[in-house]
Parts: structure tokens; C-alpha cells; sequence
């Protein structure tokens, strides 16, 4: 890759294990071209001394408040610009994800093209739907249409001054954060968009219905939050 100085990437993660290992070296060839900070949430795995073995720079947050994804992405960025103030593009990835191989350089170049926009996001596929029927039902999950978009997910390039332009995430939301800040962000005039484009993998092992359900409690929560606070 070309070198990318005003482009960040931002991972978060808690005791991912050997997802975060497979996180990490998906981004191995972004480690000259563009500045990394990983968020850890209270890991007691080897997460931290993983991520600084390698260069990256690590924000462990501080346990005496509750931890959420929306909180620990804030704080990536944070840190990403007290390391360059002019970082314009901030690429979020979850740790149990991979980014995949040419994603980044062909979302730029799309967000550059389009000054409307304040994120893209592209396919977030399961990396073994064929080990279990929720895995596969969250991989149809993820195929969501291509084009113009009310949100997107976990995974997405956002434009800083848009983002700032809001606010960024709402830390005091448990789930359901990337489309309560998606909202804020229509209601200012941002565009968002899903591309046509493999972005990343994702491990979600799933094989329970005890598993799934836990997982639907929380999106349902989610549902209901946004639907009582808009």
C-alpha cells in the first residue's frame, strides 16, 4: 500500500483470543502506511502485550467505568489524533474481524470522490458459516443492500470531521451505536453508503440457540433504545 498519513485505523476488542491474533495480522500491511491503535476493554487475555509486540498503539480503558464499543471507539480516536491532529479518515474494525486485502485504498479513494459522504462500509462475511446454522444466518445478516444506506455496522470508514461534527458514538449506548450515530450524522446532512466491495471477516461462533438468543436480546435492546430516545 501507498503511504496513507491521514488515514487511521481504530480496534477494539476484549479477550478475543485467537481472533484478535488473525485481527492484528490482517492489518500487518498497514503498519507503515497508516497509524493503528487498539482499545482494550479489561482483556485478561494476551491481547495488550500482543498488540504492543507489533508496534501498535495500545489505550487500555479505565476499568471503574462500564465498558461499550461505543466508548472504546471514541477513545481510539482520541488517541489517533493526539498522534496526528491532521488524520481526515478513521477506519473502525471489531477485534474478532479481519480487514480485508484492498478494502481500504478503494474506500478512500471513493470517499475522496464523494465529499457528501461520512462513512462507507462494504461486506462483512462470516469466516465459518458453514460450521453452524446461526453462523450462516448472521452471514445473510451481513449481505445488506448495496447503495445509499440509513447505517452501517461495526466495521465502517468514517470521515473525522464528520464524526466530530456530531460528537462521534454515544458512549452511554450499550448496543446499537453505529446507527444511533449513522442518524445523528443523516440528520445533519451526511450521506452514508454501502459499497459493492469485500471489507471484512468476521467470527462470530455461534453454536448454540442459548448463543444466538443472547445476541438477539441485545439487538433487541438496541431496537427499542433507538426507537425511545428518536
Amino acid at each position: 500500500l501507498n503511504n496513507l498519513p491521514e488515514t487511521g485505523v481504530v480496534l477494539i476488542g476484549r479477550n478475543e483470543r485467537e481472533r484478535f491474533i488473525r485481527a492484528l495480522d490482517s492489518l500487518t500491511n498497514l503498519m507503515t502506511s497508516c497509524a493503528i491503535v487498539y482499545v482494550d476493554s479489561g482483556s485478561t487475555d494476551n491481547s495488550v502485550k500482543e498488540a504492543r509486540s507489533r508496534g501498535v498503539t495500545v489505550v487500555e480503558l479505565d476499568l471503574t467505568t462500564p465498558f461499550t464499543a461505543a466508548r472504546a471507539r471514541n477513545a481510539g480516536l482520541f488517541a489517533l489524533l493526539e498522534q496526528n491532529q491532521n488524520i481526515a479518515y478513521v477506519q473502525f474494525i471489531d477485534g474478532d474481524c479481519q480487514l480485508q486485502p484492498g478494502w481500504l485504498p478503494a474506500a478512500l479513494k471513493h470517499m475522496t470522490n464523494n465529499p457528501s459522504l461520512a462513512a462507507v462500509c462494504g461486506r462483512r462475511r462470516e469466516l465459518y458459516p458453514e460450521n453452524s446454522l446461526y453462523n450462516r444466518l448472521i452471514d445473510q445478516e451481513w449481505n445488506t443492500p448495496v447503495g445509499k444506506a440509513k447505517s452501517c455496522g461495526g466495521d465502517a470508514l468514517y470521515r473525522v470531521a464528520a464524526f466530530n461534527s456530531v460528537g462521534g458514538f454515544n458512549s452511554s449506548v450499550i448496543a446499537g451505536e453505529e446507527p444511533e450515530l449513522c442518524y445523528r450524522l443523516r440528520e445533519k446532512g451526511w450521506e452514508i453508503e454501502r459499497l459493492n466491495l469485500d471489507m471484512t471477516m468476521h467470527d462470530a461462533n455461534l453454536h448454540t440457540f442459548q448463543e444466538w438468543w443472547k445476541r438477539s436480546e441485545r439487538y433487541g435492546h438496541a431496537a427499542m433504545e433507538a426507537a425511545y430516545r428518536y
